[in-house]
């Protein structure tokens, strides 16, 4: 298993391939599937189609990515507002101002990056909350119920690709906030990237920072038949590190 390219770990690893052209909608074949290493930051935000050889990445429905249409002047507004909700936050808890700003910086545009997460908050507002999202995104078990969602990255062969990670007392599930396209013969098909893994499929959940960059921070997610999973531009880092890690330890102790 390797770390990312500028992320330091204590298995040491290879430094990942340079990421290609941003390109808003790229074009991917179906054979592009499996997670590597993460590549450094500003890599383009990209996707390959979210099914094939892994178990884990799921079969999910399709769509047509509809752009925010925010000016800049109602972007740096809300960003402001949102900037002071989080100043107040960091007093109490981590530094969630510097966080919430690499979580921008990790996608190939700021200004896109902060359309994308205004426009998702609007959607968690006008469905009712994380919650009913969760449910209709994913196959919900009786009982399950969610514990915390994660606005982050899922490091991908294409790039980052920015959506949230949600967190259930049953698994570990992350859907892209748009979806995206990929290339099948000559037709261009659309779909949201998903990637579900029971808890009790989990090995190993362990944080990682950046060589160089202190603000840098990965989380690698590793399942028990070894698929591998790096996500990055965590809002709240310290607390998504320490909720995945105690509901590792839950499902491991139910499996002892």
């Amino acid at each position: 298993m390797n770390p990312p390219a500028a992320a330091a770990s204590t298995a040491g690893g290879d430094r990942a391939a340079a990421a290609p052209e941003y390109a808003p909608y790229p074009r991917l074949s179906p054979e592009d599937v499996s997670p590597p290493p993460p590549p450094s930051y500003h890599a383009a935000t990209a996707a390959p189609p979210p099914y094939g050889g892994n178990p884990y990445v799921s079969s999910p429905a399709g769509g047509t990515a509809t752009a925010p249409k925010n000016t800049m002047d109602s972007v740096k507004d809300v960003l402001g507002k949102m900037g002071k909700r989080f100043g107040e936050a960091a007093r109490k808890t981590e530094n969630i101002t510097g966080n919430f700003w690499q979580h921008l910086k990790t996608g190939p545009s700021i200004t896109d990056a902060a359309m994308g997460r205004i426009s998702q908050v609007t959607k968690v507002i006008a469905e009712g909350g994380y919650e009913k999202i969760f449910h209709q995104t994913f196959e919900v078990t009786p009982g399950e119920k969610l514990k915390k969602p994660y606005a982050c990255y899922l490091s991908t062969s294409a790039g980052p690709v920015m959506g949230v990670l949600y967190l259930s007392n049953v698994k570990l599930a992350f859907c892209s906030d748009n979806p995206l396209a990929y290339q099948v013969g000559d037709k261009t098909e659309w779909s949201y990237y998903k990637v579900v893994i029971p808890l009790a499929q989990l090995r190993s959940v362990n944080s990682s920072t950046s060589r160089t960059n202190a603000s840098e921070k990965f989380i690698q997610v590793v399942s028990v038949d070894n698929h591998e999973f790096w996500f990055m531009g965590f809002v709240y880092y310290d607390s998504a590190v320490k909720n995945l890690q105690e509901a590792l330890q839950e499902a491991q102790s139910l499996r002892a």
